[in-house]
């Protein structure tokens, strides 16, 4: 009871004191822990300008005040470029890491002045064309000046040139680097390999692990998949404004223009000279040249003197031979000039081959096929010329025209070789911008193919053949697909047959009555279509047997976005009248169906009734014509794909019908058909249409089997 009194009584005079004590301690943490905090998030969200002082900078790309590295004579030399690297083996992905953006961050190494243990310069001073490939590298969204967050490491050392190096001493400045690490991750550019008297198409200087992007690769020293394929720069790129030219033919077939080729290739080149005439034009260097005329400016053919590049403009195909080294510059003047390369350089790896399709902007031909030239040249058809000429005058603007466009386009194939999930799709690096424009990706969200059990709702289109119209639907009936047939009723001034005059078919049928007589009604998105197949087919079209239209469905079903038709036909530039003209003639080409039998979504119905660009849909209307047209543009401008001929059939109508039956025998049809292409061509502000020279038929089809084995044994022949 005492000691409980007395523990009572001292009690609360010592709580008081050790509350007092533990505040001041508590007070004290939290501040320091603030403090901790505060500082913490000024150095999170600083602006990054206070990072490492050695980044690589304008100021220190000048040739003064740089520091200078002294290379001892033993110093260490990298190893030889190592031909089974592989960006799985030699380069370290982990260094790149994810970020948002999907971009690898390029460190630029300062730069340094490096002399041998004489004090001798390794290389002469940063090129221009150096300098401007790493200011492109420093004003991109690649570029990085913190070291420890790069994926890849770009030398200020510059290589491009292996005439101005010395090879040991220049390899020894590149193990000198700090983050070398035999070469892992490092990126060097060249783009005038080898040397006298071998001229490798590889860089020479001992590289170790380094990717490599090289201006003259062959088979032999291209490490495919961890390399890049550069172009050699042409000078006169930035020198010489070549306006562009439109596409079509020129004074010249064929035009070479390099200076001191070999003389067996020479000689070849004049023998197809004096075999074709002035169809050919040869050209060397000028010997005859006044004072202060610039001889890499002019090329000469005898006594004539052709200003160069502008001469190329001149020409339909230019000649790119391969000289002692296998990239030349010349491909990229070509190119600029609209001229269609043909390339003959066997084992030459063309410029960023791992993205662009160069089938589309040059012809490749063997060198021992060089007598062949101009026979292999004249089979290229007219039209291929012309889609040729565009695409090498873009493939000069996008990746050929400056450094920094190579230098960019370099950065972007390795950049999309670490993010493959993000990578620059095909249509993207090879797709001229109008072309882009128009090939937006396919806004249909179909599955790949779409369920064969939903069949087709067949739409006929019909306004006073009754008798054609009832035969028409006797045979779509038996399409083992057809879910529902639609007659669109376009007579307001007689009414459609009564119901028991109407063919007995399996299926639904459902007759709709416009209120006006338009040629549109065929395409408005009907509440009767509950399938994603729709077949538009005319009124007279009866002789397509079933089994020809349950193959055409099925061709739509593994490609749902295209038009895929029976009837093609072709559009042609005229060159006399320079427009567009409408070709109903059988080619080997085609670039539309028409609707007159046609599979297509039904989306598209949607689109041309409520999308259609500008007056085009009532164009059609007042016209009475072209609404098959029309729908060609609308779906090669929404997908950017062609169209698909199924069948080898190329009549369809009744052979009874005449003249004053249809509209598409009218004399004055087919100049209309054209007006229609090149309106149509100004409202999309593109010419959308693809051109192709291919056909669907059944894999069985002219095959000497038993007809039971067939799928689709009565398929017509015409």
């Amino acid at each position: 009871m005492c000691a409980s009194a007395k523990y009572n009584t001292r009690g609360p005079a010592l709580i008081p004191r050790m509350k007092t004590k533990h505040r001041v301690y508590y007070i004290t943490l939290f501040s320091i822990v603030l403090l901790g905090l505060i500082a913490t998030g000024m150095f999170q969200f600083w602006p990054h300008s206070i990072e490492s002082s050695s980044d690589w900078t304008v100021e220190k790309r000048s040739v003064h005040d740089v520091p200078v590295v002294k290379l001892p004579a033993d110093s260490p030399i990298p190893e030889r470029g190592d031909l089974s690297c592989r960006m799985h083996t030699c380069f370290d992905v982990y260094r790149c890491g994810f970020n948002p953006k999907n971009k690898i961050k390029v460190y630029i190494y300062s730069l340094k002045k490096y002399v041998d243990e004489f004090g001798t310069s390794v290389s002469n001073t940063i090129s221009r064309e150096y300098n401007e490939l790493l200011t492109a590298i420093s004003d991109s969204e690649f570029y990085t000046d913190d070291v420890n967050r790069a994926c890849l490491f770009v030398p200020s050392i510059d290589v491009l040139n292996q005439n101005t190096l010395r090879i040991k001493e220049t390899a020894q400045a590149l193990a000198q680097l700090p983050r070398w690490d035999r070469g892992t991750n490092h990126l060097l550019f060249n783009m005038l390999p080898g040397g006298p008297p071998d001229y490798n198409t590889a860089l020479d200087v001992p590289r170790d692990r380094a990717l490599l992007a090289g201006g003259g690769f062959s088979t032999w020293t291209y490490r495919q998949g961890y390399d890049v394929s550069i172009p050699v720069y042409s000078p006169l790129s930035g020198e010489v404004d070549l306006p562009e030219r439109g596409p079509g033919p020129r004074r010249y077939f064929i035009l070479s223009s390099q200076m001191a080729l070999h003389p067996e290739y020479r000689s070849e080149l004049e023998a197809l000279q004096a075999e074709n005439g002035e169809s050919v034009l040869i050209l060397d260097k000028c010997t005859n040249l006044s004072d202060g005329v610039p001889a890499v400016r002019k090329r000469c053919h005898k006594n004539q003197v052709f200003d160069y590049p502008q001469v190329l403009q001149e020409s339909t195909f230019c000649v790119v031979l391969r000289g002692a080294r296998l990239g030349q510059a010349v491909l990229s003047d070509v190119l600029q000039a609209g001229c269609v390369p043909v390339i003959i350089a066997d084992s030459y790896i063309l410029p960023f081959s791992e993205v662009l399709d160069w089938k589309r902007a040059s012809v490749v031909i063997p060198e021992e096929k060089m007598p062949e030239m101009y026979s292999i040249l004249q089979s290229v058809p007219q039209r291929q010329i012309e889609e040729m000429q565009r695409q090498a005058r873009w493939f000069w603007e996008a990746y050929f025209q400056s450094m920094k466009a190579i230098a960019l386009a370099t950065l972007q194939i390795i950049n999309d070789r670490i993010y493959p999930y993000a990578a620059i799709s095909y249509e993207e690096w090879n797709d001229p911008p109008a072309v882009k424009w128009s090939s937006v990706s396919n806004p249909l969200f179909l599955p790949l193919i779409p369920p064969q059990s939903q069949g087709f709702t067949a739409i006929v289109l019909t306004y006073d053949r009754v008798e054609s119209l009832f035969r028409v639907i006797t045979e779509v009936s038996k399409v083992p697909s057809l879910s529902k047939l639609l007659v669109v009723w376009n007579n307001q001034n007689k009414n459609p047959p009564e119901d028991s005059l109407w063919p007995k078919i399996r299926v639904p049928l459902k007759v709709v009555r416009t209120a006006e007589n338009k040629l549109s009604n065929r395409f408005f998105p009907y509440d009767e279509i509950e399938t994603e197949a729709v077949l538009a087919i005319d009124d007279d079209i009866i002789m397509l047997t079933s089994d020809e239209l349950q193959f055409g469905y099925e061709v739509w079903r593994e490609f749902p976005d295209r038009l895929v038709g029976y009837p093609g036909r072709l559009h042609l530039w005229d060159h006399e009248m320079n427009k567009w003209k409408y070709e109903s003639e059988w080619t080997n080409e085609v670039s539309m169906v028409l609707t007159g039998a046609a599979f297509y979504h039904k989306y598209f119905n949607y689109l041309y009734t409520y999308k259609m660009p500008g007056d085009i849909k009532n164009w059609v209307d007042a016209h009475m014509n072209c609404e098959d047209i029309a729908m060609n543009f609308l779906v090669a401008n929404v997908t950017g794909k062609s169209v698909i001929k199924v069948t080898p059939r190329k009549k369809f109508k009744c052979p009874e019908c005449t003249a004053i039956d249809g509209l598409s025998l009218d004399q004055t049809h087919m100049v209309e058909r054209s007006e229609c292409i090149n309106k149509f061509a100004s409202v999309f502000g593109t010419m959308p249409l693809k051109v192709v020279e291919h056909r669907a038929d059944p894999v069985l089809y002219k095959d000497d089997f038993p007809e039971k084995l067939k799928s689709f044994p009565n398929i017509g022949s015409l």
